[in-house]
């Protein structure tokens, strides 16, 4: 199966920046490539679903955000490292979460919580 390892979490203060990274390593056990998957980040807050956050596509200029982070959050990979990013700038209290970097083989299933594979987490505290 595919192992992502995530890294870049942190505190912040309200109005800072952190850039969370995600390596992905393995195969898949459907035999596609990585780079033939979507890559994405949720986010669960105490007492809070898991909300999608951000995905791209690996071999396409394809992204999607979450209303509540458009204009402030950038996804981005490279796809000579399996590497999925996400550039968060302007971030608030309400953005403290556990960030979780997850593929899966189509976009669409990917941003609708139909998930192959999710990273272990890593938190994000953002204080007032």
């Amino acid at each position: 199966q595919i192992q992502l390892a995530e890294s870049g979490g942190g505190l912040v203060q309200a109005g800072g920046s952190l850039r969370l990274s995600c390596v992905a390593s393995g195969h898949s056990v459907s035999g596609h490539a990585i780079s033939d998957h979507a890559m994405g980040w949720f986010r669960q807050a105490p007492g809070k679903e898991r909300e999608f956050v951000a995905s791209t596509a690996w071999v396409a200029d394809y992204r999607h955000y979450s209303p509540s982070v458009q204009g402030r959050f950038t996804v981005s990979r490279d796809s000579n490292k399996n590497t999925l990013y996400l550039q968060m700038n302007a971030l608030k209290p309400e953005d403290t979460a556990v960030y979780y970097c997850a593929v899966a083989l189509y976009s669409d299933y990917l941003r609708r919580g139909a998930v192959d594979y999710w990273g272990q987490g890593t938190q994000v505290t953002v204080s007032s």
